[in-house]
């Protein structure tokens, strides 16, 4: 049976604790409960009080929201080591959206009562929860910038990079090959198009050598869609 990764070595590679130093990633890691999910099982609802923030260790979440006409609009899927659950947790207000398990999930859960003592013993925490709030803010921006002033190849192309980084936070592979587990709606509502033009423009992807679509993966060709996505314009 294949051994479970040490929390502490996982947390170094999340965004919000990645930064802190060994001893303090221990004592974040000792705070640290399991959790595991069915595939379609709701983790938690819009409008729950959120007493916790997750870790993804195993599997896919989706986040997402329902309209008024109670249709589910998916924002984000994240997998591990992605954190959710966050904003409860850091500003004690209702969850802000639905996550659900895509396949089975496993989590671990540090709860707001532990981040609060975490924060009174170790100042390094607060700062890096500072440093991780202000990485959502500049990836939010972003996204308005893209759906604002990029046609949508670049906004796909983005996409792509983004989740590349998830992947591979080093940066040092030229080509990585991504799950998609989505429909081209549910990857238009998350690029702010509709689904022809998402079609179109994954076929300009592909045809410019980007991406190659193999059933549910996509391989993604990281400078191909670092032109594409004008990144070079941005930096």
């Amino acid at each position: 049976m294949a051994l479970k990764p040490d929390p502490a070595d996982l947390l170094a590679r999340t965004p919000l604790f990645g930064t802190l130093d060994e001893p303090s990633r221990k004592a974040v890691a000792l705070e640290l409960r399991e959790a595991a999910f069915e595939p379609g099982q709701i983790i938690f609802s819009r409008g729950q009080a959120g007493s916790e923030l997750h870790i993804v260790t195993k599997g896919r979440v989706r986040l997402s929201v329902l309209t008024s006409d109670g249709r589910e609009l998916s924002f984000a899927h994240v997998e591990a080591p992605s954190i959710f659950g966050e904003l409860a947790v850091f500003d004690g207000r209702p969850r802000s959206a639905d996550a659900t398990a895509v396949n089975k999930v496993e989590t671990l859960m540090l709860s707001k009562a532990a981040f609060v003592r975490l924060l009174g013993s170790r100042a390094a925490v607060g700062e890096a929860a500072v440093r991780f709030l202000a990485g959502r803010l500049r990836d939010a921006d972003e996204q308005l910038e893209a759906i604002a002033l990029h046609p949508i190849e670049a906004r796909l192309a983005r996409f792509f990079l983004a989740a590349v980084r998830q992947k591979d936070p080093s940066g040092k592979a030229e080509k990585i090959s991504l799950p998609l587990p989505i429909s081209q709606s549910e990857l238009a509502l998350l690029v702010g198009a509709s689904r022809p033009k998402v079609n179109a423009a994954l076929g300009m992807l592909e045809s410019e050598g980007a991406i190659e679509r193999r059933g549910q993966q996509v391989v993604c060709d990281i400078a191909a869609l670092s032109g594409i996505g004008r990144l070079d314009e941005k930096e």
